[in-house]
């Protein structure tokens, strides 16, 4: 978000005259005195003006994107491809929950609540994510299926189980709980049916639905709750679980 807007969110002045408050030299970020009204701020700042704290509330949101091929799961790009983050449009500094390679499409989503994105993203909460994957040498068949929700062997080491079922000869809807770099892809290529074409269509509780390729919609407050719950009841399993592991170890000595 400007500096500007900012100011004028909070109360300030109007657009207009925030800008030559900001202009003037009245208003310091983190203790630096910023005079361009554009300037870029994320809401997490000190701002300042005229000495005194700013007091503002930068509303945290949370969009879903159906992200299209060609389009790159960042906030910039220096190739100045299309990027997730401009399909929303928004005034305020968002920036991708995860990425999804630039071929792939489907569910990603966006944020500036960067606790909720670390908590999305990070391995110890195992957040499922669903694919459909439309694949090479048909049919898939179940032997396929049973090597993939085992687990199966790769460069980086045995995957976890995930969960797989057969949608039509040659297509597959694959639920893991890793975050390794092109998973899904490898672990098709290494059954046998590398992949055409990947599609997210679930993060978590959200499902992709009927949102049309490049649209975006802001998850209801009902929706943002189901995030956070989901991911304190995986807390609590992996406590009761580090509990349980501890309560096996034999005594020491």
């Amino acid at each position: 978000m400007r500096l500007a807007k900012l100011l004028a969110t909070a109360g300030v002045a109007s657009r207009r005259a925030a800008e030559l408050i900001v202009r003037d030299g009245r208003v310091a970020v983190d203790g630096e005195t910023v005079i361009d009204p554009a300037f870029d701020v994320a809401g997490a700042e000190g701002v300042s003006v005229d000495g005194r704290p700013l007091a503002v509330r930068v509303p945290r949101v949370v969009y879903a994107v159906n992200k299209p091929r060609g389009v790159v799961s960042t906030a910039r790009d220096p190739q100045r491809r299309p990027t997730v983050v401009s399909l929303v449009g928004s005034s305020l500094r968002l920036y991708p929950v995860g990425r999804l390679d630039i071929d792939v499409t489907g569910l990603i989503l966006l944020t500036n609540d960067g606790e909720l994105a670390h908590a999305l993203t990070h391995p110890s909460f195992e957040v499922p994510r669903t694919y459909r994957a439309v694949v090479a040498r048909p049919p898939v068949r179940e032997a396929a299926l049973r090597a993939l929700r085992s687990g199966v062997e790769l460069e980086d080491g045995r995957t976890a189980p995930a969960q797989a079922r057969r949608l039509a000869a040659d297509t597959i809807e694959l639920t893991i709980h890793e975050g390794r770099k092109r998973q899904v892809k490898r672990m098709c290529d290494a059954v046998g049916h590398p992949v055409r074409s990947l599609e997210r269509i679930a993060f978590g509780p959200l499902r992709l639905g009927d949102l049309a390729p490049g649209a975006h919609r802001r998850l209801s407050a009902a929706e943002v709750r189901a995030l956070r719950l989901s991911l304190a009841r995986r807390s609590g399993r992996r406590g009761r679980d580090a509990s349980s592991s501890g309560s096996r170890r034999p005594p020491a000595g």
